[in-house]
């Protein structure tokens, strides 16, 4: 690109920002949105998430029981554990399904005699295993049962001289290898990719539609298009305002992070905030955001009117999800190609940030050669499309 074309892109990045900057409400959404929205998200979750689990951890368990009177010594035993047995309704699973209660325990008719002569004695917890907020006291009434059994077989080999020991085989330890950091990143790899990727794909959607399909609905593109400035030149200064628009916002973002981490606590205090990992997360996003308003940038100008581009964001907001169901329900070791593939190579750079992972210079390589490259055919297909002349046209 020559000085002219250079000359001619940089005045049409500075008519772009400053037509954007007179709409001070559109601008105001697209730099504060972010920054403000995403923190807070992150903040309230791990609030809840925090007053969630001390809840139903520290609080009282009632627990309906059926056939309470079959087993009075285990019954003993969960109110030590601050499990308080209390009647069974009638219909129980009903209960259960009408969320009345989150977990239940029914005493088989036969725990005393079972117990008595030294079998194992039947107990049956109902919940319903598809509601999240069972999790918790489930587990609890799960942890109590096991160490009831614990504590009643282990005394029963000592009332036969037996040491309790010999009934264990193995004795099988752990260690866990897992970094600190990955421990505290776990809860936040699988939101804070998709909202980062979707911040930097999308963050100058306001200013790239605005500039292609609004012009072209206003009819202000064809005296544009009838300027001297070339057509590369044109569409280069339209995409590198609008990035410049979404790395501001990204930027925002990822210092509000920043800051959130800082002075919150629950999920947000999890974040590695270093201005190292923060530099490595904008490295990580800025070819999504050339690639992302390249692809607008296309999209745009096929569209007749602003509504008609804008029906575009229902399904691109969905491709950052992708990489987040499949690696749901399809878990993968990390390889050399995924870092070539969008949206996935973003997503798994990402979770080797938050989980202060070194990152090799050959996926360094890989992942910023395959996504500029990727931005450049999209960039040359939106030039591609400035050439058909009934682009100026509207209607």
């Amino acid at each position: 690109m020559n000085l002219r074309s250079l000359s001619a892109m940089w005045a049409v990045v500075r008519k772009e920002l400053l037509d954007i900057s007179r709409d001070r409400r559109t601008l105001a959404i697209a730099l504060l949105l972010g920054p403000l929205l995403y923190p807070l998200l992150m903040a309230g979750m791990g609030s809840l998430a925090e007053n969630r689990a001390r809840t139903q951890l520290d609080a009282e368990l009632r627990l309906p029981v059926r056939g309470a009177e079959h087993a009075p010594n285990l019954i003993k035993f969960l109110a030590i554990q601050n499990i308080v047995a209390i009647p069974a309704p009638a219909d129980l699973d009903g209960a259960i399904h009408r969320q009345d209660h989150d977990v239940a325990l029914i005493v088989a008719a036969d725990f005393a005699e079972n117990w008595k002569q030294g079998r194992p004695a039947l107990v049956e917890i109902v919940q319903d295993s598809t509601r999240r907020d069972a999790e918790i006291p489930s587990r609890r009434l799960r942890a109590a049962l096991e160490g009831y059994s614990r504590q009643v077989g282990s005394l029963r080999l000592l009332a036969r001289g037996i040491a309790p020991s010999v009934a264990q085989s193995i004795n099988v330890g752990d260690r866990d290898i897992a970094t600190a950091e990955a421990k505290r990143g776990l809860l936040l790899s699988s939101l804070l990719p998709y909202l980062l990727i979707l911040t930097s794909f999308i963050g100058g959607a306001h200013l790239i539609i605005d500039a292609t399909a609004g012009e072209r609905e206003r009819q202000s593109l064809e005296p544009l298009l009838a300027t001297p400035a070339s057509r590369g030149a044109i569409v280069s200064g339209k995409i590198a305002a609008a990035c410049l628009l979404g790395l501001l916002s990204l930027l925002l973002t990822l210092l509000a992070f920043k800051l959130s981490a800082q002075l919150g606590r629950g999920l947000s205090q999890m974040l590695d905030v270093r201005l190292a990992a923060i530099g490595k997360m904008l490295l990580i996003l800025t070819p999504m955001c050339f690639f992302g308003t390249a692809l607008l940038t296309f999209l745009a100008a096929t569209a007749k009117s602003v509504k008609e581009a804008q029906s575009h964001f229902t399904w691109l907001m969905l491709l950052p999800l992708l990489p987040t169901f499949v690696l749901m329900v399809n878990p993968i070791k990390t390889q050399l190609w995924q870092f070539a593939v969008p949206f996935l190579a973003q997503n798994q750079l990402l979770l080797k940030v938050i989980r202060a992972e070194a990152i090799e210079p050959s996926v360094w390589g890989v992942y910023l050669g395959c996504s500029f490259a990727l931005a450049g055919l999209l960039w040359y297909a939106a030039v591609r499309r400035y050439h058909n002349e009934s682009l100026a046209v509207s209607g």
